[in-house]
């Protein structure tokens, strides 16, 4: 099968599928989605981190020409740039049912209810359009490192989609509109997939640097926006079902990338 049929059906994976089974999920009873939810997120918060430190940056060191201290510093930038542009609001992560920094305040407010729709869509395009350039540069580097990100970029959106149609939903907007309105903004992965294949094609000097920031993108979402959601349960049994997905999350991805290779 050819690169570009790869691309796209994996970049559909990580975002189109994603929002039809966080759509499917919000149809489970809300005891069971709530208690379920967080053991996502500590499976993706596993996956991200192994998918970053087994997978993309040992394949963004492996040219001979690349340089590791540049490697790094790529890193170092994009984790500042992913903070930058949520501190800009235009990067954002909600892996629940209520989101304090999205979700409008006064729920008669309709001005503040259209822009919180706005921000949400825009920022879920934007993040999804990066995950699929992401996703074509693993897939342009070695297709195992492809179906590897593809992986992980799907773990953390399926919480993350299920957050955004809550948002949505107690924003006013109908199931129906919800689900075509993050279907839409899920096809800009396929978009930034697209572009990034046309575009990187002749340059693969570039590729170890997109990786690099591929890393930096998982391991901010991991440590900045997802791990922080498992402090707020603190009793030991948490803690260790916590861990124990997290180490699940890390094992799937390393046997996933071995076994493939």
């Amino acid at each position: 099968m050819d690169l570009i049929y790869w691309i796209i059906i994996f970049s559909l994976l990580g975002g189109v599928l994603s929002v039809i089974a966080a759509s499917t999920f919000l149809l489970l009873p809300e005891h069971f989605r709530l208690g379920m939810l967080p053991h996502f997120v500590s499976f993706a918060i596993g996956a991200l981190l192994g998918a970053a430190f087994l997978a993309l940056l040992p394949h963004s060191m492996e040219t001979p020409q690349t340089d590791f201290h540049h490697i790094g510093l790529t890193v170092l930038l994009g984790i500042l740039g992913f903070f930058l542009l949520e501190k800009m609001v235009l990067w954002r992560h909600c892996h629940s049912d209520h989101c304090e920094a999205h979700a409008p305040h006064d729920a008669f407010d309709k001005g503040k209810e259209r822009s919180t729709i706005a921000l949400i869509l825009f920022g879920d395009g934007l993040h999804n359009f990066v995950d699929g350039i992401l996703i074509a540069a693993a897939f342009m580097t070695d297709i195992h490192l492809g179906v590897v990100t593809s992986i992980a970029v799907a773990t953390h959106e399926i919480p993350q989609e299920v957050g955004d149609f809550a948002i949505l939903l107690h924003s006013g907007l109908s199931r129906t509109k919800s689900f075509v309105m993050n279907v839409a903004s899920s096809l800009t992965t396929v978009f930034g997939a697209l572009l990034a294949y046309m575009s990187l094609s002749g340059f693969s000097n570039v590729i170890p640097y997109v990786l690099a920031v591929a890393a930096s993108s998982f391991i901010y979402i991991a440590m900045a926006d997802l791990l922080p959601g498992l402090h707020k349960k603190t009793q030991l049994s948490e803690t260790i079902k916590q861990i124990a997905l997290i180490v699940m999350g890390v094992v799937v991805i390393y046997v996933a990338h071995s076994s493939l290779h």
